[in-house]
C-alpha cells in the first residue's frame, strides 16, 4: 500500500506529461477512430512478483475515466509465466495513450519486488531479515521501497531525518568511532543512533559511547562471526557491502540481524510484462 501522503494523480499526470509532450499521442489520433474501443489484457512472460499494479491502472483512468477494469492479481503475489494482471475495456485512444507508462510503472516496480523476493527466499530459515538502502532513482524512493517491501524485504531509512547513521567520512572528521557517537548522543536527536564500522576493534568504542545498532561494512564471514560474537546481542548487527545471491546466505548464517542489499533497487532489471489488444465491434 502507498503511504497516505503519496499523491498518485499528481504522479499519474507528471509520468502522461512526460510522454505526450505538446501534441499528444499524434500516432494514435491520426490513425485510431476517435469512438473506437478495446478490450485489453495485460499478461506476464516470466514469473513475477507484482508490485504497482493498482497505480499502473491509474493511468488509464486518468485518460478514460469510465475505462473497466479488473485486477485478479495483488501487490505482493507472486505469479507464474502467462498469468493474467489485468483486463481492460474501454476508449482505445486512451488505452494505447496510457499503454508505456503504465507498463514502465509496473515493470520497473515488479523488477524491483522480483529481485527482492529472491534474496529473501535466500535467506529463509536463517533468521535474518534483508533491508533496502536509499540507493533509490531519484523521485522514485517511494515507490521503489513499497516494491522492496512487497518483495518481502524491510525499509531501512527513507531519508536522512530518519534516523542517525554515522558512517566512514564521519567517523574521520570526528578522528574516532567515540566522538563520532559522542557528538550524536550530544545532538540530542531522539533517534536511533547507528555505526558503520569495517574493524571489530571500533566495535567496543562504539557501544562504550551509546551506538544503539552496528552496521558491519565489508566484512568477511569469519570477521562478521567474530563481531556477532563479541556483541553478544547488545545491539542489532546489520551486514552490508558487497552481497550477492550467491553469498547472502553465508552471511546470514553468521547470525547478524540484518543484511542490506543496495542493488535490489539499484540493479534490479525490468520484467517482461506485455499488453494485448482487440479492437471491439
Amino acid at each position: 500500500m502507498l503511504p497516505a501522503d503519496f499523491d498518485t494523480a499528481r504522479f499519474v499526470h507528471d509520468v502522461l506529461a512526460e510522454d505526450l509532450g505538446q501534441g499528444g499521442d499524434v500516432t494514435s489520433a491520426a490513425c485510431i477512430d476517435d469512438g473506437a474501443r478495446f478490450r485489453a489484457e495485460m499478461n506476464c512472460r516470466e514469473e513475477i512478483v507484482v508490485a504497482g499494479i493498482d497505480l499502473a491502472a491509474a493511468f488509464f483512468r486518468a485518460l478514460d475515466p469510465g475505462v473497466r477494469i479488473d485486477t485478479p492479481v495483488a501487490d505482493g503475489d507472486k505469479v507464474p509465466a502467462g498469468t493474467v494482471l489485468m483486463r481492460l475495456e474501454g476508449g482505445a485512444r486512451a488505452m494505447l495513450t496510457a499503454e508505456r507508462s503504465a507498463l514502465n510503472t509496473l515493470q520497473h516496480l515488479s523488477g524491483i519486488a522480483t529481485l527482492t523476493r529472491r534474496y529473501v527466499d535466500a535467506i529463509a530459515g536463517t533468521g535474518a531479515t534483508l533491508l533496502d538502502t536509499r540507493k533509490t532513482i531519484p523521485g522514485l524512493r517511494v515507490l521503489e521501497k513499497l516494491a522492496a517491501r512487497m518483495g518481502g524485504a524491510a525499509n531501512h531509512r527513507m531519508r536522512l531525518d530518519d534516523g542517525v547513521l554515522i558512517k566512514d567520512n564521519h567517523v574521520a572528521v570526528n578522528g574516532g568511532v567515540a566522538e563520532a557517537v559522542r557528538r550524536a548522543r550530544a545532538a540530542n536527536t531522539g533517534l536511533q543512533i547507528q555505526v558503520e564500522v569495517d574493524q571489530v576493534d571500533q566495535i567496543e568504542p562504539a557501544l562504550t559511547a551509546g551506538a544503539e545498532r552496528l552496521l558491519l561494512d565489508n566484512m568477511d564471514n569469519d570477521t562478521l562471526r567474530k563481531a556477532v560474537s563479541l556483541v553478544g546481542g547488545r545491539v542489532p548487527l546489520e551486514a552490508s557491502g558487497g552481497v550477492n545471491l550467491d553469498t547472502i546466505r553465508g552471511i546470514a548464517a553468521t547470525g547478524v540481524d540484518y543484511i542490506s542489499v543496495g542493488r535490489i533497487t539499484q540493479s534490479a532489471p525490468a520484467v517482461d510484462i506485455g499488453l494485448d489488444f482487440v479492437l471491439l465491434p
